[in-house]
């Protein structure tokens, strides 16, 4: 059978075009900068200032750079991949922080892996192990539970940076939000309100962010000359059932409060639908402050009042200290301090 010329198909040009090859001289040239800098701004080995960084970030970016990774693994000996435990990935706050995360390692030429710890040490100790029988090049531990002695140990295999609590060891850097001063600006803010019965959802009681926000809680209470009554503690779990069944405990328990502070803005969204539920009006009956600042908590309603701490930003921090730690430098890198944003549901004890 015969077969047109017209109709023959040349091997090879099917499909869309070959992606241009984009060098790292071609990057440099755009950042004004050397070939030798923008690879080491990429591999985190090196501390520049905002604006070069940027300038190479932007060059990337242009260029759409992708660093041939199983050649620089080669050569630089590595994996070029960091294992990442968090709680629970389909949080909203843990999601922040993965994305900072991630953002900060994918300019890197990095690749994260997550697994999550279902707030329980024997999974989190799980992900460490798999992550270490991986050959991961570090590991960030976001909000984990984890004991100080086991982490201590973990980093004598492998460079780790753990967020919220103060822990020193060799290969390992932590980062810690100041919970205890975060939950006193919660408390202070109501007790200027005029309130004086506040109560306190705590999260897991054997976890570091809520032993520490319950300190914080009591002493601005003592500060305020202001008795604790443990009959207004209740304990959640972190999400936005755990705050409707405590806020339900403490309507049934007859305990009087006029206000709650809650551990997290996700308990807060839980106690105010429980409020809801029994008839009670937030502020007006209940003022409700909550803490991390979600990007969601601005739309609730009402929206809600929350200490701020930056978890994109804390993401994007954990991320440079690993591979500083990597590198073999001691990160020198401190979290944003904490701010309380007030917004409506909050407002002046009534009576």
């Amino acid at each position: 059978m015969s077969v047109k010329s017209g109709s023959v198909r040349t091997r090879g040009k099917s499909g869309p075009p070959p992606r241009k090859s984009v060098t790292l001289r071609m990057v440099a040239r755009e950042a004004g900068v050397s070939a030798s800098t923008v690879s080491r701004i990429i591999n985190g080995t090196v501390n520049v200032s905002d604006g070069l960084k940027n300038a190479v970030d932007a060059a990337i970016a242009k260029y759409d750079f992708r660093p041939n990774a199983a050649a620089r693994g080669l050569a630089l000996g590595k994996t070029l991949t960091i294992g990442v435990v968090a709680q629970a990935i389909d949080s909203p706050f843990y999601g922040e922080g993965l994305r900072g995360i991630e953002a900060c390692l994918r300019h890197r030429g990095y690749a994260p892996l997550f697994m999550s710890g279902n707030w329980a040490d024997e999974d989190e100790d799980r992900c460490m192990r798999e992550f270490i029988g991986r050959g991961v090049d570090g590991i960030i531990v976001f909000a984990g539970r984890l004991g100080d002695t086991k982490l201590r140990s973990y980093a004598k295999e492998v460079p780790i940076v753990v967020t919220g609590r103060k822990l020193r060891a060799q290969g390992l850097f932590s980062l810690q939000i100041d919970d205890q001063h975060g939950a006193a600006l919660a408390v202070r803010h109501l007790v200027e309100l005029g309130h004086r019965r506040i109560a306190f959802i705590t999260g897991s009681d054997n976890h570091p962010d809520a032993l520490e926000r319950l300190e914080g809680y009591k002493a601005a209470l003592q500060e305020a000359g202001i008795g604790f009554d443990p009959r207004l503690i209740a304990t959640g779990d972190w999400h936005e059932d755990g705050g409707v069944r405590a806020t339900q405990l403490l309507i049934e328990s007859g305990v009087k409060f006029t206000a709650i502070f809650c551990v997290n803005d996700q308990t807060a969204y839980g106690a105010c639908l429980a409020l809801f539920r029994k008839g009670l009006s937030v502020p007006r009956d209940v003022s409700v402050v909550g803490f991390d600042d979600l990007p969601s908590s601005t739309y609730r309603l009402p929206p809600l009042t929350s200490v701020r701490q930056s978890i994109g930003e804390l993401g994007e921090q954990s991320a440079q200290a690993i591979l500083q730690l990597i590198a073999g430098q001691r990160p020198k890198i401190t979290p944003r301090p904490v701010e309380l944003v007030v917004r409506e549901s909050t407002c002046a004890a009534q009576g």
